[in-house]
């Protein structure tokens, strides 16, 4: 039996945004109203959303929430490092599962594989490197790597 559930086959492009110095305001800005998105749909709160996103301000969160990003160049190398990471992350759940709703709450469920933890919980540390290690083990479960 599969540790994650049903699977489906991966197909598309998986590193959907570039990262780094040569993303332009305009994919900053689609990159944080997909964030955005994204984290209404895993159900994060304030407190969650900004410690993932690392640096984050409150009241800058609370702005983009409200659709006012309008300040693209002010979004850190980290930031838009940690987007794209999520962005990965996201993908291989939807990958994983079929059922969309389901892979939007499974990121909080406990996993024997994670000692018990979830992905949100791995995501949560606050550094980079647990959102790699979060989409690196998501995509070894997608039979990508």
């Amino acid at each position: 039996m599969n540790l994650l559930g049903e699977s489906r086959s991966a197909g598309g492009n998986i590193d959907a945004f570039p990262v780094g110095p040569e993303i332009n305001d305009a994919q900053a800005m689609a990159l944080a109203r997909t964030t955005v998105n994204l984290f209404r749909r895993w159900q994060l709160d304030d407190e969650e959303a900004c410690a993932i996103l690392r640096g984050m301000a409150k009241p800058v969160w609370a702005r983009w929430k409200d659709g006012r990003i309008d300040a693209p160049g002010r979004i850190s190398d980290e930031q838009r490092d940690r987007m794209a990471l999520l962005m990965c992350i996201h993908w291989a759940v939807r990958t994983i599962f079929a059922d969309r709703e389901y892979g939007y709450a499974w990121i909080r469920k406990p996993i024997r594989a994670l000692k018990g933890k979830s992905v949100l919980d791995n995501m949560m540390k606050g550094n980079v490197k647990s959102l790699v290690e979060m989409r690196d083990w998501l995509y070894s479960k997608c039979h990508l790597w």
